[in-house]
């Protein structure tokens, strides 16, 4: 009897994650990548869902997913000098990409190892940084890092991972191409420097994650300073939960702007608290489910005051009339509005926020 009772909880438990797993590829897929999303639409309906699952997340997908997914083989991230230039570090982990290929392949993760091999772009990606581990982490740099004047800075939201970073991957290469077409001598780092949460998580409701991305994106930027053209002007870009890492992190000089799009909120009631002295802008596409998400914190789960509410008093740029997923999407509105930030030029502002 107690045999039968346990496979009964059994099943139900298993049918509670295969419904909670479904929103979270729906809400997540928009979430992690800057890519290809369902834009407005039924943005209420979205969010009932992505609050029920957060619901049963604790009890069911956390511990789940913890019991089955298995580590990642892979090989431990290449150590470098801090004086390493940018080439010996792009050399470096095209070596430990192809070396984590192989590891996947042998472990029979030919969908891994497929992904990994993408990375590799035919020998010419341009690493910073790469550890194929778990989830997997990766700094990648488009352009020419070490004569850009114009540096942008990519941090994602949930659910960006080495399995989804080729929407990721697929942002930075549309913001690059529009920097270049209105000035020459930029680059765009794609910044998968911290672990990302789930959408469908606890986590997902909390600083945890971003005080510990932030803790490791200010050194960062302190690096990529010293490794870019003397004088380059760097720009923060942070989508979704990103824009609580950027919120947290401590910029120096270099980081002359702070763009927050998508944004559930920082963990700030104002832009003045946030520990940087770069011009503060926020954005939201017209169709950005995001919106419906309530703006409170209470003890320690939420993020406070929206971005885009005057009372933060962030610079509100038009970012048009897109999704979540759409920010970075190739002849956007928002797109043009990020690549002028970057550039420093002035972007269209939203009225009543000029």
């Amino acid at each position: 009897m107690a045999t039968g009772t346990a496979r009964t909880a059994d099943t139900a438990r298993a049918a509670d994650t295969a419904r909670a797993a479904d929103t979270a590829e729906e809400v997540g897929a928009g979430e992690a990548g800057f890519g290809s999303g369902k834009a407005g639409g039924a943005r209420g309906g979205r969010l009932r869902r992505t609050l029920l699952a957060s619901l049963v997340a604790a009890a069911v997908i956390v511990p789940v997913s913890a019991a089955a997914s298995a580590e990642a083989l892979a090989p431990a991230p290449v150590v470098f000098a801090e004086s390493a230039p940018p080439q010996s570090r792009y050399a470096a982990n095209r070596d430990n990409i192809a070396e984590a290929v192989r590891m996947a392949q042998d472990a029979d993760r030919s969908g891994r190892a497929g992904r990994l091999r993408a990375m590799a772009a035919a020998g010419t990606a341009q690493f910073l940084a790469f550890d194929g581990r778990r989830g997997g982490r990766a700094v990648e740099v488009f352009g020419e890092l070490e004569t850009a004047d114009r540096i942008a800075v990519l941090v994602p939201g949930s659910d960006t991972t080495l399995d989804t970073y080729e929407r990721f991957r697929s942002g930075a290469v549309a913001l690059q191409q529009r920097l270049r077409a209105g000035h020459a001598r930029t680059a765009v780092v794609a910044w998968l420097g911290y672990d990302t949460p789930g959408t469908v998580s606890t986590t997902v409701l909390t600083t945890g994650r971003a005080d510990a991305a932030a803790a490791e994106l200010g050194p960062f930027l302190d690096r990529l300073r010293d490794m870019a053209a003397p004088g380059a002007r760097l720009s923060l870009l942070c989508h979704s939960y990103g824009s609580v890492v950027c919120a947290r992190t401590a910029t120096g000089a270099a980081v002359g702007d702070l763009v927050l799009f998508g944004s559930p909120g920082t963990g700030a009631g104002s832009a003045r608290e946030l520990p940087t002295a770069a011009r503060v802008w926020a954005g939201r596409g017209g169709a950005d489910w995001i919106a419906d998400v309530p703006h409170v914190r209470l003890g320690g789960l939420g993020f406070g005051t929206d971005p885009v509410d005057p009372a933060f008093g962030a610079r509100v740029f038009a970012s048009g009339s897109g999704g979540h997923s759409d920010y970075l999407k190739a002849g956007t509105r928002s797109l043009d509005a990020l690549a002028a930030i970057v550039l420093g030029s002035a972007p269209a502002q939203e009225a009543g926020h000029a």
